[in-house]
């Protein structure tokens, strides 16, 4: 058994068109297809993602980083 996991896009239509390759040919296949939806996350002008220095900020304050 072999998974691939491929993301895509639903067009308006709400029709999911999928082309996979698989390497095979000629044979007869069980193919499971399992629907997960992303949650798309908000991102500042910088593309960092919102909030993400307020819950990092002091996250090595019990272990700083030394140079040597």
């Amino acid at each position: 058994m072999e998974t691939i996991k491929v993301k895509t896009h639903v067009g308006d239509d709400g029709i999911l068109r999928l082309e996979v390759p698989t390497g095979l040919s000629n044979r007869e296949l069980e193919v499971l297809v399992v629907l997960q939806p992303l949650q798309i996350e908000a991102v500042d002008e910088m593309g960092w993602p919102i909030g993400f220095f307020d819950r990092t900020y002091g996250a090595l304050a019990d272990d700083p980083i030394e140079r040597g």
